[in-house]
């Protein structure tokens, strides 16, 4: 399997730590919102790594974190150390606790997964269940050296860590990861690259989570807790860690020095992979801009969470994919057209023979949709594959396994799909139905389409295909 590692920025033949086990992190999100498409590209991400590794018979152990505490909103302005803390910030505009705040939009978060068929990894791991874990790391980093306080809290010494022979920022190809270059603020810093380990509270408010530690009451700084709970359940190093590519200019290369200086191992992670953003109509998507879409508004609008796994498949994941409407309308066609076609195969009984050309055509097909999911994960190839297979002369047995066996990647539930025993009565009626489309008599197939319903079923019309559904 070959894989494009941000931190080399080339597509190398992956080859794990450990003999065949696979440890993988992804970056989870922040519970004070819905999240959106955008994050859940991110996520489907992750579930795709997972799946294409287990496919390829590696033993993986998956962990993602959920930070149930608050990232405050500097990090928008370019300094994560500043600004308001969102989890208390939606407790006020809410009226609720911050503690009701995680809660509630964790629970949304995990069905919405569910939704999206996504695998469940290990463990996901709550940022608020870890407080230990991340005073034990930032002790490690004092020990060796590399903090110091501030008016606000313990900060990572960035010259210190460069001073002692380490690299830091190889992972961001940004500006602002360079000395000085951040925006200002006013916060005295030793160099403007410097980042909280552990931020104390305001002596002027009473904040609603807050931890007691060695330097104070306050709170961990935002990157401390991806390190703390990934090397608590994967090891001081382990093979992949997976985010968004807005996480490249800071979190991560954060990430990996502050590890890196707790454990003084190198490297904290071998292979760090980046999804590329989600656009919107073609610009950018932004809770600001109004267009920052939940799986629940896509859901209100009648579209199967799996119509936008299926549209996620169309792109590659380096690669900016543009969000619109008609898009996922389409995508939504495709799913269903796949659906109800495989479908038909369920059951199917094994072929008695099958010619050498045919067979040779089967295996093909496999060996060439191994080969897309292996070369950096071009799922538009490998769905191109799926439907040149669809489409072929093989026999539906033969179909019916291959399709089987490429859903464990692609995830989309093709082999869950149950046959609608349909009386012969409606079937005729649906046949009548297809007919009155053909000549354009809509009034008349819509009256058929209620009659079809009043006896139980749905239909939905895929292009020049029908599905019949049971209500």
């Amino acid at each position: 399997m070959k894989i494009y590692n941000s931190l080399t920025r080339k597509v190398e033949e992956f080859k794990p730590i450990k003999g065949n086990k696979v440890g993988i992190y992804t970056c989870g999100p922040t519970v004070y919102d819905y999240v959106s498409i955008g994050n859940w590209r991110t996520y489907w991400l992750g579930d795709l790594v997972v799946r294409i590794l287990k496919y390829l018979d590696y033993e993986v152990d998956y962990i993602m974190n959920i930070t149930d505490m608050g990232h405050l909103t500097g990090d928008n302005l370019g300094d994560a150390d500043t600004g308001e803390d969102r989890v208390e910030k939606a407790s006020k505009k809410e009226g609720k606790t911050a503690w009701d705040i995680v809660k509630f939009y964790t629970n949304d978060f995990l069905k919405s997964y569910d939704k999206l068929n996504l695998l469940k990894p290990k463990k996901f791991t709550k940022a608020t269940e870890y407080i230990k874990e991340q005073i034990e790391l930032i002790e490690k980093i004092e020990k060796k050296g590399f903090s110091y306080e501030a008016e606000d809290g313990i900060y990572f010494n960035t010259k210190a860590y460069e001073a002692a022979g380490n690299k830091y920022g190889e992972l961001s190809t940004l500006d602002e990861i360079k000395p000085g270059a951040r925006v200002k603020t006013k916060i005295k810093k030793k160099d403007a690259r410097d980042f909280a380990l552990w931020k104390f509270s305001p002596t002027d408010e009473k904040r609603q989570m807050e931890w007691k530690s060695p330097w104070g009451t306050g709170f961990p700084g935002w990157h401390a807790e991806c390190s703390a709970m990934s090397m608590k359940h994967l090891g001081e190093q382990f093979d992949i860690h997976i985010g968004g590519e807005d996480l490249k200019s800071t979190h991560h290369p954060n990430e990996i020095a502050q590890s890196e200086a707790a454990s003084g191992k190198k490297p904290f992670v071998k292979y760090w992979i980046h999804g590329a953003f989600l656009q919107v109509d073609g610009g950018r998507m932004g809770k600001s801009l109004g267009n920052a879409y939940k799986l629940q508004d896509l859901e209100k609008k009648g579209f199967d969470p799996l119509a936008l796994k299926y549209f996620y498949l169309s792109g590659h994941y380096r690669k900016p994919l543009n969000f619109t409407f008609k898009a996922l309308e389409s995508a939504s066609e495709g799913y269903k057209k796949l659906r109800s076609i495989t479908a038909e195969w369920q059951g199917v009984k094994g072929r008695t023979n099958i010619s050498e050309e045919k067979l040779q055509k089967v295996q093909e097909y496999s060996a060439k949709f191994k080969e897309a999911v292996e070369n950096d994960l071009l799922m538009p190839q490998a769905m191109a594959i799926v439907w040149e297979m669809v489409k072929s002369n093989i026999p539906e047995h033969d179909k019916w396994e291959l399709i089987s066996d490429w859903d464990q990647v692609l995830g989309l539930s093709l082999t869950k799909v149950e046959k609608v025993k349909i009386s012969d009565e409606v079937n005729k009626l649906v046949e009548q139905r297809k007919e009155l489309r053909k000549e354009k008599k809509w009034d008349e197939a819509d009256k058929l389409r209620q009659e079809i319903e009043r006896k139980g079923f749905k239909v939905e019309d895929v292009g020049n295909n029908t599905i019949v559904k049971a209500k």
